[in-house]
């Protein structure tokens, strides 16, 4: 026999298509259904199945990536917001994709972290989340912090840092803002990537070529520098000692990432050698795994470059 599709069914059927087929318990009780109705469906014969404490979903299936974040919502509760990677992620970073999702809720709310749903409890909600697919959003720098300080390694939060402002996202000072206004636990290592990126290291690979410098105890360059020739721009190296007339690249086609942006490494490099410049480049692993060796060739070409007069190029710091 045919089951009569009630108003209640219809009610239900409305609040699934709207919510990815998920729909809270009260939900569900609010839009008509018996609590023997709801119990039915979610018993060994029915369709539906518990995902978080009080959330249902509407088939058997495994839960998609977007079906995560509407479930934590709707367990979070009204005026929640995602932060964290899964907010990165949905501004279009290149994040990592993770089970959990990440959520901030005012600080007065009781609610705790289950499976899936990370709780942050807040007295400093964001005050202008975004909004898409229903769902409110932390802004990038709020997200940047909060994913920073979740347990990352600090190679994963430089690349984070990094990436989020090289793709202009958010600022050094909107992050550092952050930073200032947040937790001081857990916020070592972004502490030390903005301090990097404040230098002018654009990426992971720079930042450990920047690390490995500072542990050899070679002079302090400059990161990033614009270099002109007079009035004319040369190129823009990511490190320049400028008593040596020394250059180090990190050639990398993770970092570098189009043919395009090889060949553009390429002819930079021909013009910084055309003026006298000293041009060594590096691969980001053979930065890691041979440090010793790097850091002598870099010290024989600075220590080599400072025999000779200076070269004519100004070098303007990186913003």
């Amino acid at each position: 026999m045919k089951r009569t599709i009630t108003a209640a069914d219809r009610a239900a059927s409305v609040l699934l298509r709207q919510q990815g087929e998920l729909i809270t318990r009260r939900q569900a009780l609010e839009a008509g259904l018996s609590k023997d109705a709801l119990r039915h469906r979610l018993g060994s014969s029915g369709s539906w199945r518990v995902v978080l404490p009080g959330i249902y979903l509407a088939h058997n299936g495994d839960l998609t990536v977007g079906q995560r974040e509407i479930a934590a919502v709707l367990y979070a509760g009204r005026g929640s917001v995602i932060t964290g990677a899964a907010a990165l992620r949905r501004s279009g970073l290149q994040v990592p994709i993770s089970d959990t999702v990440d959520v901030l809720i005012p600080a007065v709310i009781r609610r705790q972290s289950t499976s899936f749903v990370q709780i942050h409890r807040t007295t400093r909600m964001p005050e202008r989340p975004w909004e898409t697919d229903g769902l409110l959003w932390a802004p990038t720098p709020r997200a940047v912090a909060d994913a920073a300080r979740g347990g990352l390694a600090p190679r994963e939060v430089r690349a984070l840092v990094a990436d989020s402002i090289q793709q202009r996202k958010c600022t050094v000072t909107q992050v550092a803002s952050e930073l200032r206004a947040g937790p001081s636990q857990g916020s070592a290592a972004l502490r030390v990537a903005l301090e990097e990126v404040a230098d002018g290291v654009r990426s992971i690979a720079e930042g450990d070529l920047r690390k490995l410098i500072k542990k050899g105890r070679l002079p302090e360059p400059m990161y990033n520098p614009r270099l002109f020739v007079g009035d004319t721009f040369l190129a823009q190296p990511d490190v320049w000692w400028p008593e040596a007339g020394v250059v180090a690249e990190m050639d990398s086609r993770e970092w570098h990432l189009s043919p395009a942006g090889w060949e553009r490494t390429q002819i930079r490099h021909a013009a910084m050698s055309a003026h006298g410049i000293l041009v060594l480049h590096y691969a980001p692993r053979r930065v890691r795994t041979d440090g010793a060796a790097v850091l002598a060739e870099l010290r024989g070409a600075i220590d080599s470059g400072k025999r000779r007069p200076p070269l004519p190029i100004r070098a303007v710091p990186s913003k």
